[in-house]
């Protein structure tokens, strides 16, 4: 391993294939031909017998780079941050109906 290892241990800095295909929006032959290149570095993960990718996301942000201008990228990710705050505001939304309807069931 190389100096890269310190990156493969950070929070955040390794994200599934899967993530990283929904956050920054790469094609997964993109990903894999990447990979055959040695543009781009993986681990292979397990969960439950299913095999999973891991990725850096400084790599994978390359990659994106490489392929859309500098705008481009800020946009997916700056979409990708928005679906996720959106996500989290939902939750106490759910939350709260669900504590009113076990109110009113309590109440009636």
């Amino acid at each position: 391993m190389g100096s890269d290892d310190g990156e493969w241990g950070q929070k955040g800095a390794t994200p599934s294939n899967k993530t990283a295909r929904t956050e920054l929006d790469p094609r997964q032959e993109e990903i894999v031909q990447a990979i055959d290149a040695g543009s781009l570095q993986c681990r292979v993960g397990s969960m439950q017998g299913s095999p999973w990718l891991r990725l850096l996301r400084s790599e994978v942000e390359e990659l994106v780079r490489s392929t859309l201008d500098e705008r481009g990228l800020e946009d997916r990710t700056v979409s990708a941050e928005l679906a996720r705050v959106e996500r989290e505001m939902k939750r106490p939304r759910r939350q709260l109906a669900a504590l009113e309807q076990c109110r009113s069931e309590l109440l009636a």
